[in-house]
């Protein structure tokens, strides 16, 4: 309960709060508790004084009581609705009776609390209320840094297509490289997706023009991502939801962007619809069937075999026989089926180059890289990279033995001493390994354990002794088991945790 209190004062102390509660006690005593989370508290008497002070001045968070003299709660709830119907709203009263919280939940409160108080309770309704505005205030500040880097890149896109306006092929590759500089998994996407729509485009009969048209369009299809922020866009792990809508938003860019530059005005459409679906579940418009360009399903087919057919980290990629298969299977849902009668055919004899991948070539790919699967207090890997190391050694056998150092009753140190003593001792353990353990992996997973990961054996005696010396006038104590993966088929953390 400390910690949420403590991360609730963290996310919320700069927020505004209307009290309102007639009964002056509980006023005095409630308001004297919130001063404690939120810099700004206001208390009103009744609902007729809390609604003329909340109409000269908007507040985050109102907490209301429901029976009160001259206007009742639900009253004023009414009206503060009427002027702002997306106002974070919190009930307290001593009714129980459904019909109060009927009315509450109808007008769309966001929470309701039972007096007399259970101060946890509040807290957790506090907790939930304050993390959804931070989440709507920092979705709005995103949406105010994309327009500005949208009316930024446009500038410098302009001017970068005047400049090279006599150059044309050149300019698209200059603005899609600039693009795929940035990350290792889309290098060559664009010009390999382009390359797959020209050849459908042509069997399909399409003339020279439009084909060429089409190749353009498939070159420049992502260019809305260069305002997609780095940790989304190079995070090699699976994306949230809304890190997910962040990424999507890379559509509607690409099309303000080349919408308001002649030359390319004539693709921005064909650009516009590649995430749409033939069964109109696609987005930004979720456009269906003959909705969507005629060129768009083209390019839709060719930016998913792709895809498919490039190896991700987490998802070895598919074969082109799979990858058609799969398209098939998705023909007139996600895929327009005259199209995928074509790109059958035109697929079938592509040749995949398998060693494009998502792992980094380039040093500044490496700390990209790290960026996402280091451990910030030891600077050892994290347990993400663990899962990869260990799939991807079910497949080459790069490793052959794993090393488990299981610290003991440091739980209770940490209890004793607080985290931040048993973070030096985590981070000295953690230092002593990366200097002393060579050709080895070495990570920090489940918080105070340790895994080593090597091709030969390690030096189980020396690692023992050094780790001693560390624990040396401290209680924790530690074991180390050796796992032989040659003969124990381990290919995720979830099984080292259950060891």
């Amino acid at each position: 309960m400390l910690n949420k209190i403590k991360e609730l004062r963290e996310i919320s102390q700069n927020f505004s709060v209307l009290y309102v509660e007639d009964d002056l006690p509980i006023q005095n005593s409630v308001s004297k508790y919130l001063k404690k989370i939120f810099k700004n508290i206001e208390c009103a008497n009744n609902g007729l004084e809390a609604l003329d002070k909340y109409k000269k001045d908007m507040y985050d968070i109102v907490i209301t009581d429901i029976s009160m003299p001259k206007m009742n709660g639900i009253e004023m709830i009414e009206e503060i609705v009427k002027i702002n119907n997306e106002q974070e709203i919190l009930v307290t009263t001593a009714h129980n009776e459904l019909n109060y919280l009927h009315s509450s939940i109808n007008l769309g409160v966001n929470g309701y609390v039972v007096k007399p108080y259970d101060y946890e309770v509040l807290n957790n309704e506090l907790y939930k209320i304050s993390k959804k505005i931070n989440k709507f205030k920092e979705n709005e500040n995103f949406k105010q840094q994309l327009d500005n880097m949208v009316k930024q890149k446009t500038s410098e896109l302009q001017s970068l297509v005047e400049f090279q306006s006599k150059n044309y092929d050149k300019t698209l590759y200059s603005m899609v490289e600039l693009i795929e500089r940035r990350d290792t998994y889309t290098a060559g996407h664009s010009k390999r997706v382009a390359h797959y729509s020209e050849l459908i485009a042509r069997d399909m009969g399409y003339p020279e023009n439009e084909c060429k048209l089409l190749h353009q369009a498939a070159i420049l299809h992502d260019v809305g991502k260069i305002s997609t922020p780095d940790a989304i866009l190079l995070n090699p792990n699976s994306l949230n939801d809304i890190e997910y809508k962040l990424i999507q938003e890379h559509v509607e860019v690409s099309y303000k962007l080349l919408k308001k530059i002649p030359m390319f005005e004539s693709l921005c459409d064909i650009v516009y619809s590649h995430h749409e679906r033939y069964d109109g579940k696609g987005y930004p418009r979720k456009l269906k069937g003959d909705e969507i360009h005629p060129m768009a399903h083209i390019l839709i087919i060719a930016d998913a075999f792709d895809s498919m057919t490039t190896n991700r980290i987490y998802k070895s990629r598919k074969t082109v026989s799979e990858a058609l298969d799969e398209i098939q299977c998705l023909s007139a849902k996600q895929f327009h089926p005259d199209v995928v009668k074509y790109a059958l055919i035109t697929l079938k004899d592509i040749i995949i180059d398998e060693n494009i991948n998502q792992l980094p070539k380039t040093r500044l790919e490496q700390e990209r890289f790290a960026y996402f699967y280091k451990d910030r207090l030891s600077s050892l890997y994290n347990h993400h990279y663990l899962d990869i190391v260990l799939m991807k050694n079910e497949r080459d056998n790069a490793f052959k033995h794993l090393y488990i150092i299981k610290l003991q009753q440091f739980s209770k140190y940490n209890n004793e001493y607080g985290w931040k003593a048993g973070d030096k001792v985590l981070a000295k353990i953690g230092n002593y390994l990366h200097e002393s353990v060579e050709k080895a992996l070495i990570f920090r997973v489940f918080g105070d354990d340790f895994v080593i990961i090597s091709d030969s054996k390690t030096d189980v005696e020396a690692i023992t002794k050094g780790i001693n010396n560390i624990l040396e006038n401290i209680y924790v104590t530690f074991f180390i088991k050796h796992i032989k993966l040659k003969t124990n088929k381990i290919t995720k953390v979830s099984q080292l945790e259950r060891i």
